[in-house]
């Protein structure tokens, strides 16, 4: 796609699984995600895509192979260096994970608070421009049990990019959206990350609104990067995974039926 200079984060090689002696939950995985880009990691339930988020932001480690941020390896990162390196990303978790009883205003102030020395009232005017971008300005002061799912990933987007973050990452964010939640959702994403100049990593399971705002598409099965291109390449694919993941059909690379014994074996053996 490109090469390591030029891209924010790098996967180079990686294996991964969550325990010793496990089967890998990912396998030599290469992967780059190129400045200012917005690139959607995309598959089937349990494929390992979130895997690939946490393995950028350190929470595991690959066992093999580097994850490469900004030019340093994640894996061999202090504790000092990783915190640093996290406030550098941005994180939009699966449904919007709002701290409950905190204000939406105190939900987007949360990591300002954390991680710098503002004065209130340059927080406040950060806050309320971060709410303004994402249509909330005016919803400051009610609490996540008052607004709307969609509302709630809105401000959970907003708090995602409180601090510029150069990177930003999405855990299914369309998840659970109404169409036109879902639309809104998708086209905040391209403008935050062109005003940003930053770099979007989806994962998700939503193909047509990925592929109206990605620039590039990995699909990962079995560990491994199954596919990958623009969305162009990936609608014209005459490849069977592709074509089947794209038309959501039942029958192909990816089966319907879990293995087991035939139905001779399992109904014969009653007779």
């Amino acid at each position: 796609m490109t090469n390591s200079t030029e891209s924010i984060v790098s996967l180079k090689g990686v294996d991964f699984s969550y325990a010793p002696g496990e089967r890998n939950i990912l396998s030599g995985l290469n992967m780059e995600f190129p400045r200012g880009k917005v690139i959607a990691v995309m598959g089937g339930s349990g494929c390992g895509k979130t895997t690939v988020l946490r393995l950028i932001g350190g929470q595991v480690t690959a066992q093999q192979g580097e994850v490469m941020f900004e030019g340093q390896n994640v894996g061999l990162m202090n504790t000092q260096q990783l915190m640093a390196a996290r406030r550098r990303m941005g994180m939009l978790f699966q449904f919007g994970a709002l701290f409950t009883d905190m204000s939406v205003f105190e939900n987007v102030a949360f990591p300002l608070r954390e991680h710098t020395k503002v004065s209130e009232t340059t927080l406040r005017d950060l806050v309320l421009m971060k709410l303004n971008a994402v249509g909330l300005r005016g919803a400051r002061d009610l609490m996540p049990s008052q607004i709307s799912g969609g509302m709630a990933r809105r401000v959970a987007l907003a708090r995602a990019i409180a601090l510029d973050p150069p990177l930003i990452m999405y855990d299914e964010p369309f998840a659970g959206l109404d169409p036109i939640s879902l639309g809104i959702t998708a086209r905040l994403i391209k403008n935050m990350n062109q005003a940003l100049g930053a770099t979007s990593i989806l994962v998700t399971h939503d193909i047509p609104e990925t592929f109206e705002i990605a620039d590039y598409v990995y699909f990962i099965a079995n560990g491994t990067i199954a596919a990958e291109g623009t969305p162009h390449d990936l609608k014209i694919s005459t490849d069977p995974f592709v074509k089947q993941f794209v038309s959501a059909d039942p029958d192909g690379p990816v089966p319907f039926h879990y293995p087991g014994k035939t139905l001779a074996e399992d109904f014969g053996a009653q007779s």
